[in-house]
């Protein structure tokens, strides 16, 4: 049986009840497994370019890091999490998963042509579908979409936003822009035609740097910078008046941990008092939006201490804000039996299966 998210912990030594895991990863073996779900022009284009696939991808996932996958679940030369029958070995049937939310980060973002980014996120969606969704019904899957071109990207969701299978539009953390910007709003408004879910996921190649403050000399700089992205993010999402034009947009923040909410929400209400005159379209406490608005995955959870983890899971003011994610297969060495233990029955219900029901209509 797989371990839990602590290493040599069991499922069932950590929780008995229904499981919704709302972050496994399917990644794409290679480009030629799309090969068949693009128009020849790009398969000719790649093979002559020698081309083989986003260089972000590799960026984002550094193949060789430890967090990029953990040691029991690398199989040799092959992509971790690139196949249905290992995903369901390792995580889907030893978990007694009831349902579980595909993530498929393939970087389409850190490509500039595009033409060739929609074609090969048509690719991905249609490989999706076949591939996974077809095949597993436990499995329900992220939309896949250029989002460096919100038209085209609209144009994705309307074509295959209708599927069952799909319950959520994947957007990289990291963007040109803070997502609350206008420019974005076609996506918001395709995304609400079909009721998807924004999955806001860790990511992206911006022209900028990965951080606030440009480039990092390592890895571990750029890793740990992170949630200072999701913030920026949730901020846009919030001042811009994002919720109050599309009221039924629901925001699922992915990979980016949730220890930093807090502290940062409570900043956003003392400066939305004392500045709203400049936005007055948000009319409520940014908090209260929050809270309406964004759920937020518990992988990584940051593990602190326990009195200080309690603050933490109290200051958040809601049961439902959290959803379990293994986010296979990715190496996180938080202390889940830990975490629930701090959790009255009702949250850890919450955190373990029915929030994400909830959020993704499930």
């Amino acid at each position: 049986m797989t371990t839990a998210l602590l290493e040599g912990t069991t499922r069932d030594a950590v929780w008995t009840g229904l499981v919704i895991d709302c972050d496994v990863h399917a990644n794409v073996p290679s480009l030629t497994a799309l090969d068949r779900y693009l128009d020849p022009v790009w398969v000719v284009t790649a093979k002559e370019r020698g081309w083989k696939g986003p260089v972000g991808l590799r960026l984002s996932y550094p193949p060789g890091a430890p967090t990029t996958a953990r040691a029991e679940w690398r199989h040799g030369a092959a992509t971790p999490a690139s196949d249905l029958a290992t995903v369901q070995k390792e995580i889907l049937d030893p978990w007694r998963v009831e349902r579980a939310v595909l993530n498929c980060y393939y970087a389409i973002d850190a490509m500039r042509h595009p033409d060739w980014a929609a074609a090969l996120s048509r690719a991905v969606n249609d490989w999706l579908i076949d591939e996974w969704l077809s095949k597993d019904p436990r499995l329900v899957a992220s939309l896949v979409v250029p989002a460096r071109d919100p038209v085209a990207a609209a144009t994705e969701i309307d074509r295959v936003g209708h599927h069952p299978g799909f319950v959520q539009v994947l957007m990289p953390v990291r963007s040109e822009r803070g997502y609350g910007q206008r420019i974005f709003w076609p996506i918001y408004e395709a995304m609400a035609r079909h009721d998807l879910v924004m999955g806001i996921h860790w990511g992206g190649q911006a022209e900028q740097g990965p951080s606030p403050t440009g480039f990092a000399s390592w890895y571990i700089e750029e890793y740990a910078a992170e949630p200072q992205v999701f913030a920026a993010q949730l901020t846009s999402l919030v001042i811009e008046g994002v919720f109050q034009k599309f009221p039924s947009l629901r925001v699922s923040m992915l990979e980016g941990g949730f220890t930093w909410l807090p502290t940062w929400a409570w900043n956003l209400n003392k400066k939305w008092k004392g500045l709203r005159r400049d936005f007055p379209w948000v009319d409520r406490l940014p908090t209260e939006i929050i809270r309406d608005h964004f759920r937020f995955s518990i992988a990584p959870t940051d593990m602190g201490p326990p009195d200080q983890m309690k603050r933490v899971l109290h200051w958040l003011g809601s049961e439902d804000m959290l959803m379990f994610a293994t986010d296979y297969p990715h190496l996180h060495t938080d202390d889940l039996a830990a975490l629930l233990a701090l959790m009255a029955p009702t949250m850890k219900a919450n955190v373990m299966s029915e929030t994400a029901r909830r959020w993704y209509r499930l």
